[in-house]
């Protein structure tokens, strides 16, 4: 808009000038509606589409491009005002324009990369194709962080500060912090160290010996790790403590195994090599056992009440409730074949040798009468 025209010597009665006004908010207000409209009519076109960029792109732009129209039309509204009034609090309207201007473009790319990151895992999840959403979620914390730092120094640049200057303090204040917030940089450079290394990803179940920490992880962020507990509370942990304790990640195991001892009666002894060859060749032949893993059924021991032979073997799941029906079927196979060959699970029992010929002194007699 032309701002000589504005200053003509018909808009500079003192009524006209206020409706130039209005007439800018209600342009803004126009032009806002019909945006939204058109990006409403476009979001039902691409929603018919396979791409998820345009997706992204028409919903991170709706409030951004509002933004962007009420800071243009403010704006203009605010000069015809300080071309009337003269006002000095007018002169800060075009450096609060452009910077408001550089809030809504950078608010625009936060909010597409963030949308292109939720339409790229919903897409994944729903082909059934995996999705790492531990990498995934490190690139767009990078670009988002990118975009603000870039923001932020164009900022500075458009108040008329110097950039250099700003990065020299920026250098020397730089170890001021770096003492004051050790335990915040410790545990950014530990969320960094976790991206990198991958210990665990977003959905893995950890645990630590050191520390009674264990459960799922739910997120990982740049100061703290969100990992709910099997009994579902919510455990923040710092992640400078991942870099000084050892962690466990039970997610990553290739197999599951099955590590039982089983007593059979003294009595039964004869039976231990035929019930232990058994018990070999059913878990060899069950569909749930792994035989390129170690297999194993072995007489190990003469225990006071018993003799024991053990079971050692794999199974090819790892899912944990899998696991234990799998480990029951085994169980319940073992007992039955030691059953089939006559003998008996053992359990805790004491014998009581009596020498003949001893006689208890002084021992009760009793009287039983016929009931």
């Amino acid at each position: 808009m032309n701002i000589d025209f504005l200053q003509s010597d018909f808009w500079q009665s003192d009524s006209v000038w206020i409706i130039q006004i209005f007439s800018m908010v209600f342009v803004a207000l126009l032009a806002d509606f019909v945006q939204r409209r058109i990006l409403r009519s476009l979001a039902k076109r691409f929603e018919r589409t396979r791409n998820l960029w345009d997706d992204a792109l028409l919903e991170a732009i709706r409030q951004p491009l509002s933004l962007l129209i009420w800071v243009l039309g403010g704006s203009f509204a605010a000069q015809i005002a300080a071309a009337q009034t003269e006002a000095e609090i007018f002169v800060i309207v075009e450096p609060v324009r452009d910077v408001l201007v550089i809030v809504a473009l950078t608010w625009f790319l936060v909010r597409f990369i963030r949308q292109a990151e939720g339409n790229i895992i919903a897409a994944r999840e729903t082909k059934g194709e995996p999705v790492d959403v531990t990498t995934l979620d490190a690139i767009t914390k990078l670009l988002r962080l990118s975009v603000i730092i870039t923001a932020g120094l164009v900022m500075l640049q458009t108040l008329g500060f110097s950039i250099s200057g700003v990065l020299a303090f920026g250098g020397v204040g730089g170890i001021a912090v770096g003492f004051a917030a050790r335990d915040l940089l410790a545990n950014f450079f530990g969320g960094l160290m976790l991206y990198l290394d991958r210990p665990f990803s977003v959905g893995d179940w950890v645990r630590s010996p050191d520390r009674e920490i264990e459960g799922t992880v739910e997120h990982i962020g740049w100061r703290l790790t969100l990992i709910r507990t099997f009994d579902k509370r919510p455990l923040y942990v710092p992640n400078s403590v991942f870099a000084n304790i050892a962690v466990e990640n039970p997610s990553r195991m290739t197999n599951r195994r099955i590590y039982e001892t089983f007593g059979i009666r003294y009595e039964d002894i004869g039976k231990m090599s035929a019930i232990t060859a058994d018990v070999e060749t059913m878990l060899k032949n069950h569909p749930a056992i792994d035989k390129t893993q170690t297999l194993m059924v072995n007489f190990v021991s003469c225990a006071p009440s018993s003799v024991d032979f053990f079971v050692y073997t794999f199974t090819t799941t790892t899912v944990w409730t899998e696991f234990h029906v799998i480990k029951q079927d085994v169980l319940l196979k073992i007992v039955n074949i030691v059953e089939q060959h006559g003998a008996e699970m053992a359990f805790p029992t004491s014998t009581v040798h009596v020498p003949d010929g001893v006689v208890l002194a002084n021992a009760p007699t009793m009287n039983i009468e016929p009931g």
